[in-house]
């Protein structure tokens, strides 16, 4: 009975002279078409629909890729093949070779993202961890390569293959993508955009290499742990705010808590004490004017005029204003090369940024000064 099955299973495959593939599914990439023992007989007709390449193997080595159109196969349209065989009486015969279809339409919203998470290093927080995810689509720009490189001796590959060996490549270089941007953490999730394209132009390469083309790399998310948000929401706070209000305020509250405990008579005193002193800080934060004058009619004549306030600089970093500092300050921050010579400041009374080697006072800090020639 099985040799009845075989011979039935052969001679039905020997009367189709078509070769053609009708994609019925949203995944496939690659599609072996199935033959008798892979022959094929002499004037076989070839359909190759848009959006698909037909690509000849014959033992293992890549013969022929038809582009979308409709061929004889004869030794007329074969003619590496018919090298490859050294056939002497051309194909009066069927002859053997594995055709697939190559899907080379564009294939989207494609996700990738981070399994575990990414260790950076941040001048201001240290090692720091971040996750990313996002999307990609491609397409095969090189059938012939795809196929011999990737898909093998696969029957029927589709997106999920290959995206699995996709999404290695890709988040191996998004990592070293970011690691070199050496960025703020806090611009990761505001710069998404121009680090998709950096990431995009790193990857290509990559993707050129077994016949793919990646047209489009979006980065979605960059998202860090919840308590290194709180701590860089608290450092941009403190960046803009003055610290002498600062410290009054959160002593205030600390004031306020204190006097809320259950103390008897000591925390009745204590609350009544905190009150006054807390009714006094803010009189002389909502008037500032007021305590000047008093001050300086309680002092007596003989005590000298206070001391001149110190000269306060603001200074840029990453398109950033940092600020108000004192030259001290600024001298730390360019011993740290947390800035440099290049970095543009400004105080009151100067019209406008200058570069901190142009400004007299703080030539200082890049040494090698010399006092002018004696008259």
């Amino acid at each position: 009975m099985d040799i009845f099955n075989e011979i039935k299973k052969k001679l039905s495959h020997e009367f189709i002279d078509i070769i053609e593939w009708l994609d019925n599914t949203n995944d496939t990439i690659v599609h072996r078409f199935e033959r008798y023992q892979n022959e094929i007989k002499n004037n076989a007709k070839l359909i190759v629909r848009e959006g698909q390449t037909a690509v000849f193997v014959n033992e293992g080595q890549l013969a022929d890729v038809f582009s979308p159109g409709t061929y004889t196969l004869n030794t007329k349209n074969l003619p590496i093949l018919t090298t490859l065989k050294g056939w002497k009486y051309g194909f009066d015969s069927p002859f053997k070779a594995e055709v697939y279809f190559v899907n080379t339409r564009l294939f989207t919203d494609e996700k990738w993202g981070t399994k575990n998470p990414i260790m950076l290093s941040d001048n201001r927080f240290g090692l720091v961890e971040i996750r990313a995810y996002g999307t990609y689509s491609f397409k095969i720009s090189d059938p012939g390569k795809f196929v011999v490189d990737v898909v093998g001796t696969d029957g029927n590959f589709t997106s999920y293959e290959v995206n699995e060996h996709l999404k290695s490549l890709i988040v191996t270089r998004f990592t070293d993508t970011v690691g070199e941007a050496n960025l703020p953490i806090e611009l990761y999730a505001a710069n998404t955009t121009e680090l998709s394209q950096t990431c995009q132009e790193v990857m290509q390469p990559e993707f050129d290499r077994v016949g793919i083309e990646l047209e489009k790399f979006y980065i979605e998310n960059v998202s860090m742990p919840e308590d290194l948000k709180k701590e860089i929401f608290e450092y941009s706070r403190l960046d803009k705010l003055d610290m002498v209000k600062l410290s009054q305020f959160k002593a205030a509250k600390a004031m306020e808590a204190a006097a809320k405990n259950e103390g008897g008579t000591a925390g009745a005193g204590m609350g009544m004490g905190m009150g006054f002193v807390l009714a006094q800080q803010m009189g002389q934060m909502m008037n500032p004017q007021s305590n000047q004058n008093s001050a300086s009619q309680s002092q007596p004549s003989a005590v000298p005029p206070p001391m001149p306030s110190q000269m306060l600089y603001y200074y840029a970093v990453n398109g950033l204003q940092n600020g108000p500092v004192g030259i001290d300050r600024l001298r730390e921050l360019f011993a740290s090369r947390a800035i440099n010579r290049d970095t543009l400041v400004w105080k009151q009374g100067m019209g406008d940024w200058s570069a901190l080697k142009d400004i007299d006072e703080l030539k200082s800090f890049l040494g090698g000064n010399t006092p002018p020639p004696l008259p």
